[in-house]
């Protein structure tokens, strides 16, 4: 070989590297400069040396000609559509259906769930012979659809030559082509500029584009492409649909971020609920999740209907968007001093609601977007999500409007803000800001925390703004006259409020500590702790590394609760509940009542029809027992559920009572 085809050999290595590094892995190591500075060379050396071009140099993907018409190919394996369902009783329903159809098919193994993220976009099929893309497809009918080699070609994220030292002999891989929400800002200020009408969503652009007759002009799209799996898992030499994952970033085929695996369905449901509420972190449209069977031999024996894979589901949520202009940014002060930014907007319906604000999460997500007072804005809603901002049409935007700066004081005490060293949120460290006391003591007084009832905002809001009370303990000060001098309070609403405050003081540690609001700490971290440390002496007198020992706490929670008591402020908040006669201990096992769970320690696992996990765990509690997360030699019943998973299969190797739901309510005497 001479030292030109090395050459030209080495510069396409270190192109697909690259191109892998930015598209697959998201980590770039080099600036676009660079980049565009190696492909020139490559270019240039391949116009002096024609004959040393070959179909995979990354030169080579935009073709010099259109093509006459899309020609039609026939799947292999048709491309079937997906189920699916807006509802989780749906999806647990399916779930059922799964495990019966595989246990009449004799398979008794776990099953495992995978979670997607379900892109909006274009369904695409590509053909690798010996790792050379050759054929790449669309959908279609699910059985015949058009030859788009030549535009996905174009697309740099799809590679031309698959990554791995020993590619199948053939492979049909299946993805997503689409375009991300900035791509599309960009595009139709092009369009604007050109005089050309804008594109209306990403989905159209990419299911325009993708088809397009010129691959030239398909090459200006910034297509993006993510792989979901393969036409034939025979074809790979992998057990299971996460494996498949792993095979396809060796390859060098990116795959969509937040892909997990779960062992219960119930976990998968949580996880996904709470990913509802970080999608606007992503820059590309999402209408849902794909849930998967793992295990592809599980797959294979559940198989197909006469439209679906029975082994898949998509679980939707509705999406609506609605174009609205931006009257003002101004910020928020949370409980725990963190300032959020929030968009003001011209009144716009979506969803049959009136809309008037959309939150905008933290100043990066409004850099990134570049979001000025005054743009227009395209706002979604998906399910119960608070409205965010998708993106700016910035193509709208008919004169300079400045960039919108984050304030540098708070607000509302005027405190210097800090930005948190390890993060992208913004506080103002002022423990006695008029805003974090009014949220603090909303979520102190809330059903879950200390359950104050006649506590409401309002009041709360009175009560912050007179002085009367600046932190937990003043509010077990109150007087009757007090009270009877703010807005709408007699002297009988001041006695029942009075007593409900007062009745707060024997929650308990576990209701204390959540009520408190320290980081990262809930209920169940609440609870956890004080099975450990009975009392809130104990409690302050623990190590970080003694606090991290607990089961489930870890270093993270731990820091965040040792560096809480033993501050300046946690010294005084809790000194002064104290003092104010709050309990600050957890009831000894001689004050627990006897019940038919007296002693015993149960775990709950799985969907029970009777009861929600609260409401079971509260039952063992009630009948003089204890809950418990995890599954050991120590533990006296677990109570299963469907979807129960590895605690489950814990349980039984370690022997230990397993107990349905209409065991569980005979234990407890409930008919």
């Amino acid at each position: 070989m001479s030292e030109v085809a090395k050459h030209i050999t080495n510069l396409c290595k270190k192109i697909r590297h690259h191109d892998r590094l930015y598209y697959s892995e998201a980590q770039p190591e080099i600036s676009d400069l660079e980049y565009d500075k190696l492909l020139l060379e490559l270019q240039r050396l391949e116009a002096d040396n024609p004959s040393l071009i070959t179909p995979d140099s990354p030169t080579q993907r935009v073709s010099g000609e259109s093509i006459g018409t899309l020609v039609s190919v026939q799947h292999h394996i048709p491309m079937l559509s997906i189920d699916n369902t807006y509802n989780t009783q749906d999806l647990k329903a399916w779930s059922t259906r799964t495990k019966k159809y595989l246990q009449e098919a004799g398979n008794n193994d776990p099953v495992h769930w995978v979670l997607e993220l379900k892109i909006d976009g274009v369904a695409a099929s590509l053909i690798y012979e010996s790792g050379l893309l050759v054929l790449g497809a669309t959908r279609g009918n699910g059985v015949v659809g058009d030859d788009i080699t030549h535009n996905v070609r174009t697309i740099k994220a799809i590679p031309l030559r698959l990554g791995l030292q020993k590619p199948p002999p053939q492979v049909e891989v299946r993805g997503e082509v689409f375009m991300t929400n900035s791509a599309l800002v960009a595009l139709n200020e092009s369009q604007s500029s050109l005089g050309l009408p804008p594109f209306a969503n990403t989905r159209n652009v990419a299911a325009g584009s993708i088809r397009l007759l010129d691959s030239r002009e398909c090459g200006t799209r910034p297509l993006r492409f993510f792989c979901h799996g393969v036409g034939n898992m025979e074809s790979l030499n992998i057990d299971s649909q996460f494996e498949f994952y792993t095979w396809a970033k060796n390859a060098g085929l990116p795959v969509a971020p937040r892909t997990q695996r779960f062992d219960s369905l119930d976990d998968l449901i949580d996880a996904g609920t709470t990913l509802i509420e970080e999608l606007h972190q992503l820059d590309f449209e999402v209408d849902g999740f794909v849930i998967k069977v793992d295990r592809l031999s599980q797959q294979k024996l559940l198989g197909n209907t006469a439209k679906s894979p029975r082994w898949a589901i998509a679980w939707k949520f509705e999406k609506f968007e609605a174009t609205t202009q931006l009257l003002d940014i101004r910020v928020q002060v949370g409980r725990g001093g963190t300032v959020t930014p929030v968009a003001d907007l011209a009144p716009v319906q979506l969803a049959g609601t009136t809309v008037r604000r959309a939150s905008l999460h933290n100043a990066d997500e409004v850099a990134r977007k570049d979001i000025r007072i005054g743009d227009v804005l395209v706002v979604e809603k998906a399910g119960k999500v608070i409205p965010h901002v998708v993106r700016v049409e910035k193509h709208l935007r008919e004169k300079k409007l400045p960039k919108w700066c984050f304030p540098k004081h708070c607000p509302e005490c005027n405190e210097e803000l800090i930005r948190e060293q390890s993060g992208v949120y913004i506080r103002c460290p002022n423990n006695q800001c008029p805003a974090q006391q009014r949220e603090r003591l909303k979520f102190f007084a809330s059903r879950n925390a200390m359950d104050i009832g006649g506590l409401g905002d309002k009041l709360v809001e009175q009560l912050v703004a007179t002085g009367m009370v600046k932190d937990y303990a003043d509010l077990y000060a109150l007087t009757v006259s007090q009270l009877q001098s703010l807005e709408r309070m007699g002297k009988k609403s001041a006695d029942k409020l009075l007593a409900e405050i007062a009745s707060s003081r024997d929650r308990g540690l576990v209701r204390v500590l959540n009520a408190l609001g320290i980081r990262h700490v809930g209920p169940r971290v609440s609870t956890l702790l004080t099975e450990r440390f009975s009392s809130v002496d104990l409690l302050r007198k623990a190590t970080v590394e003694e606090l991290a020992a607990v089961h489930e706490i870890g270093d993270v929670i731990a820091e965040s609760v040792h560096d809480w008591l033993t501050s300046d402020y946690g010294t005084h908040v809790i000194d002064h509940l104290i003092s104010a006669g709050v309990s600050m201990k957890v009831p000894q096992t001689n004050d627990i009542r006897e019940g038919p769970l007296s002693g015993k320690t149960v775990v709950v696992t799985g969907t029970l029809e009777s009861f929600t996990r609260q409401e079971a765990e509260e039952a063992i509690q009630q009948a003089g027992g204890r809950s418990s997360s995890s599954v050991s030699k120590k533990t006296d019943y677990v109570v299963a559920g469907d979807e129960a998973g590895s605690k489950l299969a814990k349980a039984e190797k370690l022997g230990v009572t397993v107990l349905n739901n209409d065991q569980f309510k005979e234990l407890l005497g409930l008919k």
